[in-house]
């Protein structure tokens, strides 16, 4: 059983940290889990900035978020967009109105001169997320995608405006070399009976995070009480393009390809019961293997993923 009292922080970006977070925060006091979020996926649109995986993040655990695509808000509406087409502007990203308000007092602040950890803080109490939600910098980070036609575009292009439907040969995180942490994210590791790396895009979600300073050499000093949940299900992603991205870039696209990334920072593998027949393979990395049902398809499901995630990291130390 795991202890609500258990200190738990989670590096998070997508969809899928999203559940998980919110499985997370039925099993354990909220005031005791903490999400470090990516970044690197944020984009300037219409004069906005706009954070999707920390407002993916807030809306989720706030329980605002739209059922139908785990993105953006309930019952949103789309008039500021159909505007916006009806004039001849750009539409392949598109903000709801509701959506808007918060991108809006987002900008308002940055532009006031308030760090992006503050202005989260500021979010997430507003839409009544009950844990502590941070960026992983206050700096601007950017994930770049370098197609195989050479051409270089950034993250939001690729996801959305491409539909992930491109071949891609490389990527960077701009300005991850010289991010510093946002205040209070390395004490959240530090200070954690638990580290969950969550079951996230390792490339372009995970990636951006260990890329800044100081990340990746905590998690290490941490690795007993580290743990990774693969975000792949029989080598492939339920949602987004984790598997081609591994297998574009030389990787194993599958859930070994998983921890053999993480192998120098977690100790414990999380991964489906479909994958274990690969539990010898990663075991032979030096990492444990924890075979469970990792499909979160309701709160319950996604609280007993979290459950047993915890209680991994909790068996290993």
């Amino acid at each position: 059983m795991v202890s609500p009292d258990t200190r738990v922080t989670v590096l998070a970006g997508g969809v899928g940290a999203a559940r998980f977070l919110a499985g997370l925060v039925r099993v354990v006091e909220p005031a005791g889990v903490t999400a470090v979020v990516n970044v690197a996926d944020d984009v300037d649109l219409f004069g906005l900035r706009v954070s999707p995986d920390l407002d993916t993040v807030t809306y989720t655990l706030a329980g605002v978020v739209s059922p139908e695509t785990g993105w953006g808000l309930v019952d949103e509406t789309w008039q500021a967009m159909a505007t916006v087409e009806r004039l001849g502007g750009p539409t392949w990203f598109r903000l709801g109105d509701r959506d808007l308000g918060t991108h809006l007092y987002r900008t308002r602040r940055l532009a006031e001169g308030a760090p992006l950890s503050t202005v989260t803080a500021e979010i997430a109490g507003g839409w009544g997320a009950p844990c502590r939600i941070l960026p992983v910098s206050d700096d601007r980070i950017e994930t770049r995608v370098t197609l195989t036609d050479g051409r270089e575009i950034g993250f939001q292009e690729y996801f959305v405006r491409e539909r992930h439907a491109v071949e891609v040969a490389a990527v960077r995180f701009a300005g991850a070399d010289d991010a510093r942490p946002a205040p209070g994210v390395l004490e959240a590791i530090d200070d954690a009976d638990v580290v969950v790396i969550a079951p996230s895009n390792p490339v372009v979600s995970i990636g951006p995070l260990l890329a800044v300073a100081g990340l990746h050499e905590r998690l290490a000093a941490k690795r007993q009480r580290v743990v990774g949940v693969s975000p792949l299900i029989g080598g492939r992603a339920l949602k987004g393009p984790a598997d081609r991205l591994l297998r574009e870039l030389g990787e194993r696209p599958d859930a070994v390809g998983v921890a053999r990334r993480y192998r120098d920072l977690a100790a414990t593998a999380v991964i489906d019961t479909v994958d274990a027949p690969l539990a010898a393979e990663i075991e032979a990395l030096g990492v444990r293997a924890v075979v469970t049902d990792t499909i979160m398809r309701d709160p319950e499901t996604a609280g007993a993923l979290a459950a047993r995630t915890v209680e991994a990291a909790v068996a290993s130390s």
